[in-house]
């Protein structure tokens, strides 16, 4: 294939497709279209380095454009695709411009959930997403600072949480509200997200569960004065956060035709239902052996899914089977998790909640599905292995700090 390839969406699954593309010797045309002002760059400090002032604008950059253009990868930033043709192999933008496609990678990535209550287009309700979200959420922390108001974090998550803990460390008082019974309960240990709540807690974290909001408040201006619930109580608030998950990108996907199930429906290699238009990153669903569906929304799901797809376009088959695993700093805490730990019924800590540093092995009867550590980086690579490997260590094993866990490797 030496006609241009196309890959919508400039994000870390975009980039890392068109690298790959290179990589595996690919010479023909390629065009990585952006729809943001600026180039590839990193997500995961903007919730916490970038946000705390703690990284420049700058160091956020993956690739300059001088990199990009010595590789031969054409950047078109502010480049929004407005439809795809797949008979005719091309893709609109909404200049009028088209662009016809040998090969077309869909890494549209995903746009955080907003909630249909009154107020929420008030300046200071701030999703996190991007990095003009990113430097508006860092305005208003700043405002917030000089005029002592609380942030108000709507929902628990890793982002919400995070952006709680950047807050906190900048002496703001912080409300977060969560609809369910826990924190973090949909992707944690019932031991683990207690164990996160408390950390919280610790660090002067207000929590409200079972929260449910009736309305932002706005004074005549417009602004956010607060955060109105059902049973009355009013939290004073300048700026709200909302932590309430994303929505896949797949509206374009679904107007060319593409399958799509609350996501762009890929297989292990990142194929589309159309055979010159594969898809990576956070805009993706798998769909698994046992007919159930799989969104990954991390940074290794975005790399390894591009490079699968980016070898698929080319007519290998390179599918994505790495263990998936992901991280949250969250005060002087990394938490980073291997496996996908839903379904588990039984919980295993090697070590204790209360050590610097411990992990929960997650199972289901005897099978391990996950492991979540806390500053334990190196059992957190060791789980990785384990679980790539297929070499569970039995609850007993893993509970057994004494243990050699890496003896389970060797032949």
């Amino acid at each position: 294939m030496h006609e241009t390839i196309l890959i919508v969406g400039a994000g870390q699954a975009g980039l890392q497709a068109a690298e790959s593309l290179r990589m595996l010797g690919y010479t023909g045309a390629i065009t990585l279209l952006g729809d943001e002002p600026y180039g590839p760059y990193h997500r995961p400090p903007l919730s916490k380095a970038w946000l705390a002032g703690e990284m420049e604008a700058a160091q956020l950059a993956i690739r300059s454009p001088e990199v990009l253009a010595r590789k031969g990868i054409a950047l078109q930033t502010q480049s929004r695709v407005a439809s795809i043709h797949p008979t005719d192999k091309k893709v609109h933008l909404a200049d009028g411009s088209s662009l016809p496609y040998g090969g077309l990678l869909l890494a549209t990535g995903a746009t955080p959930r907003s909630l249909p209550l009154p107020g929420t287009q008030a300046p200071e309700v701030l999703p996190l997403r991007s990095m003009d979200n990113a430097q508006a959420l860092a305005s208003a922390l700043v405002r917030c600072e000089q005029e002592g108001l609380p942030v108000v974090v709507v929902g628990g998550g890793f982002i919400g949480l995070e952006v709680a803990a950047t807050a906190r460390k900048k002496g703001l008082a912080v409300v977060v509200l969560e609809a369910a019974p826990r924190l973090l309960g949909r992707v944690l240990s019932p031991l683990l997200a207690d164990w996160v709540s408390a950390l919280h807690q610790g660090n002067g974290v207000e929590q409200i569960l079972n929260a449910r909001i009736a309305s932002f408040q706005t004074d005549a201006q417009g602004h956010l004065s607060g955060v109105a619930m059902l049973d009355g109580t009013v939290y004073a608030a300048g700026l709200v956060v909302l932590g309430v998950g994303v929505s896949a990108n797949d509206q374009l996907a679904k107007e060319a035709g593409l399958a799509c199930e609350n996501g762009i429906l890929v297989d292990a290699c990142g194929r589309t239902s159309d055979p010159f238009i594969v898809a990576a990153g956070d805009c993706t669903v798998r769909r698994l052996a046992d007919g159930s569906l799989l969104r990954l929304e991390s940074v290794q799901n975005a790399n390894e899914q591009a490079k699968s797809a980016a070898a698929a376009l080319l007519g290998q088959e390179k599918p994505f089977v790495a263990t998936p695993w992901f991280w949250s700093d969250q005060y002087d805490r990394k938490l980073q998790m291997a496996g996908i730990s839903t379904g588990a019924d039984q919980w295993v800590v090697r070590g204790q909640l209360t050590d610097a540093s411990f992990s929960v092995f997650n199972y289901r009867g005897n099978q391990l599905l996950g492991v979540d550590s806390v500053n334990a980086s190196r059992e957190h690579l060791l789980a990785r292995k384990l679980l790539d490997a297929g070499v569970l260590p039995t609850p007993e094993q893993a509970a057994d700090t004494a243990f050699d866990l890496s003896k389970l490797l060797q032949p």
